[in-house]
């Protein structure tokens, strides 16, 4: 998929990744698919950092399945040992199968009891072909999402193109552009954002310039920090330093030297 490694800071650090796209059938409820696979030596462990993309997932994993909620900053994994994930970056009309109150859930995740998704996807991933496996385990997760008949409300499906809208279009640096783009009042947007998504539109739109900003500046070491600044709607490169600094916890010039390094 395009942009595989958005939102992941060091993506050379990674163990094996994948992202899979949903399949039609499950299009309104996932973004995408993730499957991260690791073997770290004994003794060691690799430490994984994430600007999260603003929406909950839901997750296989070895032992269980768990729901993450929406993060409010930059986040890491440790992984260690032989091990395998299997996530579902959720849309927003996803949400309400799963709780009706994403907002409670900020940075944190519960264990569902979900035997007969974890039973399905952990046979897929025991399949004998590495790269067959990966598939099977998408359409093991797509089947298990659509014997749910589930049905999303117009109201969720317009919280789905708010988060194209914010996602997709860099000129959308307000609330009021993604209102005027979408015909709907900045109340609506706020309404729906807490409902199905757990974090406010302005959160949403500047977790994207924060990612877009990290990808620009890792991709490329000698453009001006100023002009992605300035690209992603920042007053100044001040602006974009307080708001590294704030929610990843060190500077873009830091970043770019240790990711260069």
């Amino acid at each position: 998929m395009d942009s595989s490694f958005k939102g992941i800071l060091y993506p050379a650090r990674l163990p094996t990744f994948n992202r899979l796209a949903a399949p039609e059938s499950v299009a309104e409820l996932v973004q995408w698919f993730w499957i991260p696979e690791w073997d770290i030596e004994p003794g060691r462990m690799s430490r994984q950092h994430l600007i999260a993309y603003p929406a909950s997932n839901l997750v296989v994993q070895l032992d269980d399945v768990v729901f993450s909620g929406p993060t409010t900053r930059a986040a890491y994994r440790d992984l260690n040992g032989r091990g395998w994930a299997v996530g579902a970056l959720l849309r927003p009309a996803a949400v309400p199968v799963f709780t009706d109150d994403p907002g409670s859930l900020r940075d944190a995740e519960v264990v569902l009891p979900f035997e007969d998704l974890h039973r399905s996807v952990v046979r897929a991933m025991n399949a004998p072909d590495g790269g067959a496996r990966r598939g099977l385990a998408v359409d093991a997760f797509a089947s298990w999402l659509g014997a749910l008949n589930y049905f999303p409300s117009e109201e969720a499906l317009l919280a789905n193109r708010m988060m194209d809208v914010i996602g997709a279009d860099p000129e959308v640096t307000r609330i009021e552009d993604v209102a005027a783009r979408l015909a709907v009042s900045g109340r609506t947007l706020q309404r729906i954002a807490r409902k199905y998504i757990g974090l406010s539109p302005s959160a949403l739109i500047r977790r994207r310039r924060l990612q877009d900003a990290a990808e620009r500046a890792r991709l490329d070491p000698s453009a001006d920090l100023a002009g992605i600044a300035a690209e992603l709607g920042y007053a100044d490169h001040a602006h974009l330093t307080n708001d590294f600094q704030k929610y990843l916890g060190f500077t873009p010039s830091t970043y770019r030297r240790v990711v260069g390094g």
